[in-house]
């Protein structure tokens, strides 16, 4: 189901069953109370002549639904970039949802001209695929952050507005008093969960989740002072900028897998960025995935060669794009524990120390500019060969002057473009940052040798062939492959 093809029975089902498969791409407005609801919602079942189905939230709120204060719809998962029929406009969503997210100003004409395409074009694609303009669509996600906000945290009302991208107090209230028919504290007072803590968040997954095979891929490339992975948690040092600021400090990522969410907790620091940090943590741990699509095409290459089915698979992302191109380079032609040991070397020399609740996690990684910045003679001493230390400092200055960003929504072929006229940067590299810092799902890593190993030939143009029974999945594929031969070699 997409955004726009929903049909009434189907989605009064789903509601009446509590499918979380369509939680996130089905909401439900009731015209007798004017509110909508996710299809897990809880409530008395309406009428079903009283019910209006909608592929989006900004649709509901667009004919006039507030959202649901018991099943929350800001927790719903979102929508992978997998629809190459509306990916253009998905792109457009992506970018709107972070620039929501991160507090900041979207003006249409540079959103469609780093699209590539007009303001026209891009409003009426986005109208065709998300059933709202793009600012309603922006308007919303940033009304949902500030309810996301007041519910689980203890943060004041004029910091939410403000993290919500609302200049001041005065719009804030105005804003949601005309959204919601109430102003934010009334919705503070008729929360019904006590919170955690001012920077804590809940964000959920659609089910099934393999989150113990998440964290067993975490934990095998953890990056000691930086990173942390215990049976239920990951945790570390995090440096992002930020409305213009850069803010350092720490996080935690807690699985709940009985109440399918993750719990979210920042230091102090870090605060006037919880909404890019939930949305970070969203994309670093694939919590809008849409399992049942995935593994209707994955599971055919797993009883091919024999493995168990695994349709809770994830895809890992990263919580810093340009860490985790830095670590590609780094493991070029080389195992992971050597990529990461060379990785920690780089830390100990350029990283700085962050302050944080747990022994063993103390520095940050570091930054594009000090990258940028470094000799090639100190490069060289971690043990990192010249070919390397050149396309690392290339990679280092183009994100630092903000030439290449790397993070989900960014356009796919001119990103890779940029990635590969880079010295020393070739398909395999463009591939796997594609993979886990684009959130590219389609991305194929052909040349890589644990696949090729998976695979049991080592021909790249062979398995190229292969994968085109695996798409537009093909990177969940590439990591069901790699967990598979982890399997056998332990």
């Amino acid at each position: 189901m997409t955004r726009m093809d929903i049909q009434p029975d189907a989605a009064y089902d789903a509601m009446r069953t509590h499918d979380t498969r369509f939680d996130g791409r089905l909401f439900i407005g009731v015209t007798s109370t004017r509110i909508y609801c996710r299809p897990v919602c809880r409530v008395r079942l309406p009428r079903r002549e009283n019910c209006r189905f909608f592929g989006g939230a900004a649709q509901a709120e667009s004919q006039g639904f507030r959202p649901c204060l018991r099943c929350r719809p800001e927790l719903a998962p979102g929508l992978s970039l997998a629809d190459s029929s509306q990916a253009l406009a998905n792109q457009a969503a992506a970018w709107l949802m972070q620039a929501a997210q991160a507090g900041e100003a979207v003006a249409m004409p540079a959103l469609a001209a780093r699209l590539g395409v007009t303001d026209r074009h891009l409003r009426r694609i986005f109208q065709q695929a998300h059933g709202v303009a793009p600012q309603a669509y922006l308007t919303t996600q940033r009304l949902l952050l500030a309810k996301h906000l007041l519910t689980d945290t203890a943060l004041p009302v004029t910091q939410v507005g403000l993290s919500a991208g609302f200049g001041s107090l005065r719009r804030f209230n105005a804003a949601f008093a005309s959204q919601y028919r109430m102003n934010p504290s009334a919705l503070r007072r008729a929360r019904s969960e006590p919170v955690a803590g001012d920077t804590a968040l809940r964000l959920a997954w659609r089910p099934p989740y393999d989150h113990q095979g998440m964290l067993a891929f975490l934990r095998e490339r953890a990056l000691p002072g930086v990173e942390q992975v215990t049976d239920t948690e990951y945790r570390r040092t995090l440096a992002l900028q930020h409305q213009g600021r850069l803010l350092s400090g720490w996080l935690a990522l807690r699985f709940m897998p009985q109440r399918q969410q993750v719990w979210l907790q920042a230091s102090p620091s870090l605060l006037p960025a919880l909404g890019a940090l939930a949305a970070r943590a969203r994309h670093a741990l694939d919590l809008n995935a849409e399992p049942e699509r995935i593994h209707a095409v994955i599971a055919p290459l797993e009883a091919g060669l024999g493995m168990a089915p695994q349709p809770g698979l994830r895809l890992p992302g990263t919580l810093c794009g340009f860490e985790l191109a830095v670590r590609a380079v780094l493991g070029q032609q080389v195992t992971v524990a050597a990529a990461r040991t060379l990785a920690q070397r780089l830390v100990a020399a350029l990283g700085q120390p962050q302050a944080t609740p747990w022994d063993g996690v103390g520095h940050l990684f570091p930054s594009a500019h000090a990258v940028a910045e470094a000799s090639d003679d100190t490069l060289g001493r971690l043990g990192i060969v010249r070919q390397r230390v050149r396309a690392l400092k290339a990679l280092a200055q183009a994100v630092h002057a903000g030439q290449l960003p790397l993070e989900p929504g960014a356009p796919l072929a001119p990103t890779l473009a940029a990635l590969q006229a880079l010295p020393g940067i070739g398909p395999w590299t463009a591939q796997l940052v594609a993979m886990r810092a684009l959130a590219w799902p389609d991305a194929f890593p052909a040349s890589d040798v644990g696949l090729l190993n998976a695979l049991g030939h080592r021909d790249a143009a062979l398995a190229t062939r292969q994968a085109e029974a695996w798409r537009p999945w093909r990177a969940y594929a590439v990591i069901r492959l790699w967990a598979w031969l982890h399997e056998r070699n332990a």
